[in-house]
Parts: structure tokens; sequence; C-alpha cells
């Protein structure tokens, strides 16, 4: 990586340059952001998962840059236009918009009005003008009456052109505008197609402004949408005439034009310029800017809440029940083992039509006492509060306790190539019902399967960078898996393939030995694997766990790399490492700096403590209990004032979304935080916490209900 990127990233970042070198080494070496933010602390200064994965996406951006300035050197060179300050400039430049702005000049065009007027040999005379060559442009311009050019106005227009685009390609000129527009309104007008009904969501959006500064990445989002399906027409508040004096007097009033008609016919080529090549250009570029920085701020939002999702509190390995609710067509049933096996499925009908309730109670009765039901899920979509109240009227063992499960996403698994190879058997209701049960036992080992855009938990994730999206995502689920750990004895291919270093083949060919050898003993047999070579060793095997290895670092997050360091600390101790490993009172006694090496340093051998007082702890939070209130199942139910306790089903930029037991969500806007202005929802609110809201507005029309945080 060049130095100049590295120094670019390091001040975008607020880090040190030698921080962005070691770890754009370590990529080009293959390790991965886990691996680097978890084992490589010494190179990194200590850097989280965050920064490392700041620095990978700018690392890839300088690179992309880098492959964009070799296309342009070689085409300005073919065009016999690149000196050494040309190629200098763009060479040491970081800034996307200015290696730009300097090939645009050279950019291969569509034929335009200049190319025609050059092509008519006006560009001398668009030169002598431009330059203050003449004084007199009409009797200039005859000079170049004949054969292709009519008259003098002919060619006055032609020059003009020229000059027009030429101020267009002029890096001063669009810098100086950007400048202006920046801090400009956006406009918006409703369309005819505003009429529609479909429309109507936009409403707020029609003949409105705001600065473009000042407006949040979620109303820009809304507004591009609503320009894109054609319910509105935006554009900046630019003054035309401000503008064009602004330019004039920057970039053409100091030549001193020696006659009034001169002045004028430069005047006019500037206006033609800004009305017809420079506004339209400046304009899509500020908004496209702008909706850069709203997909950066809205992925960032996606992807807290993706990490709060996988990383949900689980049940367990415990024998459940798990319900996919429904009217007519019934609520199916599975039992599943502790391990997530499907064990029995049947549909019951305890709702209208049917309304078969006693017969649906003998059932869940049956099932429960004859597959030791320990849990019982419930997705929360349509007739899950009905299913639960149901639930609560069947005689139950005490200790079986009841769960509302998100089904976002349920019926995507159900339909997938994933779903139909897990079970080929079964139709999609039944997978679904095992999807709502498994997400239960393990959030993070179910939900991996499933595209976290069908998760129900983004802002305007369909609008933003699919790639930028992509990226976080993926980052995301990548960074919850390797801090939970994976069993590699259980663990699907699915949650396997985002194991550091290992991916979709890896992970299929190592529950493929799995399968063939039996349970794997010890991390270093994963060796054995076919292509898992010493590199993907290094970069997954710390993320992996062994419940019941021989060797009791194989279940911890202690990396093999490092197991003879615990091996003399328990030398030290007059012990064994199986007597160390989860022995907070032994581990006390270590003294971390006589073991601090040349490949290792104290935040490494700190880390090997902390481990060892408790191996493999998963940092997840327990499962706590909740019950929406009794008497509230639809928005009628709903008063103004009234205290209700909720669950946190989605946060936004501007506020989250509630769940308080009816078939609506609730809205607490960001103002309704009590943390004053400019607060941060994600900052305030947890995905799936608990919290006690009370109603403020409740719109049946729209079918909207307004909460306030209490």
């Amino acid at each position: 990586m060049k130095e100049i990127y590295i120094k670019a990233v390091a001040e975008r970042l607020s880090v040190k340059p030698w921080q962005v070198e070691n770890c754009a080494k370590l990529f080009e070496e293959g390790a991965t952001i886990p691996f680097i933010s978890r084992y490589r602390k010494e190179k990194t200064g200590g850097l989280d998962e965050v920064a490392v994965a700041e620095i990978r996406h700018w690392t890839d951006v300088y690179a992309e840059m880098e492959k964009r300035k070799e296309t342009i050197l070689e085409t300005i060179a073919q065009a016999g236009a690149l000196n050494d300050e040309l190629r200098n400039k763009i060479e040491q430049s970081v800034d996307p918009r200015e290696i730009e702005d300097l090939y645009l000049p050279f950019r291969p065009k569509r034929r335009t009005k200049a190319t025609a007027a050059k092509e008519a040999g006006l560009e001398p005379l668009a030169d002598a003008m431009y330059s203050v060559g003449i004084s007199d442009p009409q009797k200039e311009a005859r000079k170049y009456v004949g054969e292709k050019v009519a008259d003098e106005q002919e060619a006055l227009q032609g020059a003009r052109d020229i000059i027009a685009e030429r101020l267009n390609e002029t890096a001063s000129v669009r810098e100086t505008l950007r400048g202006i527009f920046k801090n400009r309104r956006v406009v918006t007008k409703a369309t005819k197609k505003a009429s529609d009904p479909q429309a109507q969501k936009y409403k707020s959006y029609f003949d409105w402004s705001e600065p473009l500064e000042k407006m949040a990445s979620h109303r820009l989002l809304a507004v591009l949408r609503a320009e894109d399906e054609g319910y509105l027409n935006i554009r900046l508040d630019t003054d035309v005439e401000k503008c064009c004096k602004k330019l004039y007097y920057d970039f053409c009033q100091e030549r001193r034009y020696p006659s009034k008609a001169l002045g004028e016919q430069i005047h006019m080529a500037m206006e033609d310029s800004f009305k017809r090549l420079l506004e339209p250009s400046i304009t899509n570029e500020i908004i496209r800017e702008a909706k850069e920085r709203a997909d950066i701020e809205s992925v960032k939002v996606f992807g807290e809440n993706l990490r709060q999702l996988l990383l949900a509190p689980p049940v367990g390995q415990k024998r459940l029940l798990a319900i996919d609710p429904g009217f007519r067509t019934g609520c199916k049933v599975v039992c599943l083992d502790s391990e997530g096996n499907l064990l029995h499925n049947e549909t019951i009908y305890p709702h209208p039509p049917a309304s078969e309730k006693i017969k649906s109670i003998q059932a869940v009765s049956r099932m429960i006492e004859k597959y030791g039901i320990e849990v019982i899920a419930i997705g929360s979509g349509t007739a899950g509060r009905e299913t639960e109240e149901f639930i609560k009227r069947v005689p139950k063992p005490e200790g079986i306790k009841t769960y509302m499960v998100s089904e976002d996403g349920a019926s995507i698994y159900s339909a997938s190539d994933v779903a139909r190879a897990e079970f080929p058997d079964y139709d999609v209701t039944v997978r679904g019902a095992v999807s709502i049960g498994r997400r239960l036992m393990d959030p993070l080992a179910e939900l991996v399967k499933i595209d976290p855009k069908s998760l129900g938990v983004g802002q305007y994730q369909h609008d933003v960078d699919q790639n930028l999206l992509k990226e976080k995502l993926d980052n995301t689920v990548e960074s919850c898996v390797n801090s939970v750990g994976v069993n590699l004895n259980t663990a699907s291919p699915y949650l396997l393939s985002y194991v550091s270093g290992i991916g979709p083949a890896l992970a299929s060919g190592i529950v493929e030995y799995r399968s063939t050898n039996g349970a794997f003993r010890s991390r270093k047999e994963l060796t054995k694997v076919k292509r898992l070579g010493d590199k993907v060793f290094e970069q997954c095997a710390g993320f992996l766990r062994i419940p019941g290895a021989e060797n009791p670092l194989d279940n911890s997050a202690v990396h093999p790399e490092c197991y003879h360091i615990v091996e003399k600390m328990a030398s030290d101790l007059h012990t064994s490492t199986k007597e160390l490993v989860g022995n907070a009172d032994l581990c006390s006694r270590i003294k971390a700096e006589n073991y601090v090496g040349d490949n290792f340093g104290l935040p490494t051998i700190n880390d090997i403590i902390n481990e060892l007082k408790k191996p493999g702890r998963d940092p997840r939070e327990s499962v706590r209990d909740f019950s929406f209130a009794d008497d509230i199942h639809s928005i009628d139910d709903l008063v103004t004032g009234m205290e209700l306790p909720g669950i946190v089903t989605n946060i936004t930029a501007f506020g989250a979304f509630v769940d308080i037991g009816i078939k609506q969500n609730g809205l607490i806007h960001v103002s309704q935080m009590g943390k004053g202005r400019g607060a941060d929802p994600s900052g305030i609110l947890k995905l799936h916490q608990q919290v006690k809201v009370q109603v403020i507005s409740v719109d049946t029309d729209r079918m909207r209900i307004a909460l306030r945080l209490i």
C-alpha cells in the first residue's frame, strides 16, 4: 500500500500510520478482521474490530482508486496530453473528485456542441476570445465564415459552445460551485403521479425544502426513493444569476476584456455553461455525495441492529416445542430435541374458523409429555398473540416457559435451498416452525442461514449502496460468529462458513470429514481436512471450540500458537494445564510481564490470562422473561396516556419501533426518548430490549401508534 494512502487512512480514522501499514500487510498475507483484532494486537496497537474493518474498507477503496488512476493516466497519455505536472497531480491525489476533475478534459465523450464547433474549425476563435487576444469578436468571427459556418453569429455561437465546455471542465470552476451548492436547500415538488394512493406515504415531502447539510439520512433516502418512483421532482435552490456573477468575477473579470462586446460574449458562454452543463452536473454530484453519507449512516444502523439480533440471548440446548401460528390454515407445531433435530410435527386448529380448542389442548399436552418439552417458542406474526393466550390454557409441568419469537425471515429460510437441503421431505410450513424454534435455542446459529436484509432490522436497506451494505453485513455476521465461538463438532456448514478463514467450501469439507471420521478430538486434527492448510488453520483455530477435548485449551479462545505460553505458566505454578484452566485463583497469581516475548506482548498475555479464568465464556446475556399487557389485543384497545410493556423490534436514525403485543408496532420518535435534541436512538435503546412506553397518539386510519419512552 502506497505511503500517500496509508497517511490518508490514518488521518481519516485518527490512528497512527504504522497501525494502518501493519493492518494492510496482514490483509495482504490473508489475515481476516477477527483474527487481526483478536490475535495480532501488538501489530495493530490494540485496534478493535470496528477500526480494523474500517482500515480494510479504505485499503480496498484506495486499491480501486489506484487502478482508476492507471486507467486515467493511460488514456491521457494516449491522447498525447500527459506531462510530468499532470501525472504528479493525479498520482499524489487521494481525492476522487480532484482526480476526476483533472481527467475531465481528456475523458472520451459523446459528440457535443463543442465537438461540432471544433470540427467546423472554430477552436482558434474560442481561444482568441477566452485569452483576450481580440477586442472585436464580431469582426474576428467573419474570418471563419465559409463552407462549414454560415455567418458570424454561427461562428460566435460555436466559439461560446467551446468556451462553455472548457469552463465545465475547469477544476477550479467546479470546486467553487461545490462550495456554493453544498450549502443550498433541497427543494421538492410533487408530480402528477403523486395523486396515486401509493404516493401518500411521501405526503409530508410534497412541496417541501430543507438545507442539504442538515438533512437527516432517512429523510434524504425517502425523498430520493420518492423521486425514483416518480412522485417527486427534486433540485437544489441555486440562484443562477448569483452563481454566474460569482464565476464571471472569479474566472473572467481578471482578464480585463478590452471591449464590452467581448465581455458580453464570455458572459453568455458562462451562463450557458452554468445552466446546460455545470448546474445539473454539480447538483447530481452533491446529491450523490449526500446520499453516500446517508448510505454510510443507514448501513451503520443496519449493522448495529444486526449485531444485536445475532447476539440475542439464547435459551440454550433444551427440548423445545415451536409453533408457527395461523388462523384458517392452523398452527404448525414441531418438537425438537436439545440439538435442534426435528422429532415430530403436526397441525392444530385452536383458532377460528375451526376453533378445535379442546382437541388442540390435548395434542399439545401429549407432545409436551412425550418429548419432554422444556421450552415453548411461538412465532410473533399472524395469530401469534392469540396462540400465546391459547398456550397459557394448556396444562403444563412446572418450569416450562413460553417465549414469543420474531418470525422475520422465517418464510425466506423455509423456501431456501438451505432449508430444502436440511428438510427435503418436509414442506415450507414445517421448515418455518423449525426455524422459529431453533432461533430461540441459538439465534446466531439459525439466523446466519437467512439473508440479513430479510430480518426486518434495516432502514431503507434496498435504497442504499448494495456493495457497502453487503460488506457491512458480512463483517457483522463474521464478527458475531467469531466473538461467540463455534462448536466444531455440532456447527452447521452455514455457521462454520463465517468462521475466520474458512468460507463455504472448507465448511462443507469440515462437515464431510466429521461425518466420515466422527467428532474432532483436537484442533490439530483440523489439518487433516482436505485443503485446510497452515494459513487457514492459523486464522480459524482460535475461534473453534471442542467441548470435552483432551486439551482443555481446545475449548477456549487461547490460540494454539500460544499453548506453549500456557504450559509455561502452569509449570511455573507447579500445576498442570488442566488444573490451571478455569481456576481463577491460580490465574490471579500469574505475572503477565514474565511471559512477554518477541512475538507476543502484554496485550496478548493479558488476553490469555483472562480467557484462562473463564474459558470459552459466551458473551451473550441470558434470556429474560417477558409478558405483554393482558388486556391489549388490537389497536382499538389503545388509549392515549396508557402505559404498556414492549419489546424493541427495530432501531432507525429517527427512532425505535416497539412491539406492544398487537399487530402494529408503535414508534418512539427520537424526540420522545427523553435525551434531548440530536440524540442517537441506538445509543439509548438496544434491539430486543424490554421497555415501558406511554401511548401519546393513535391514528387508526393510517394504523400508526406514537409512543413515549418512560
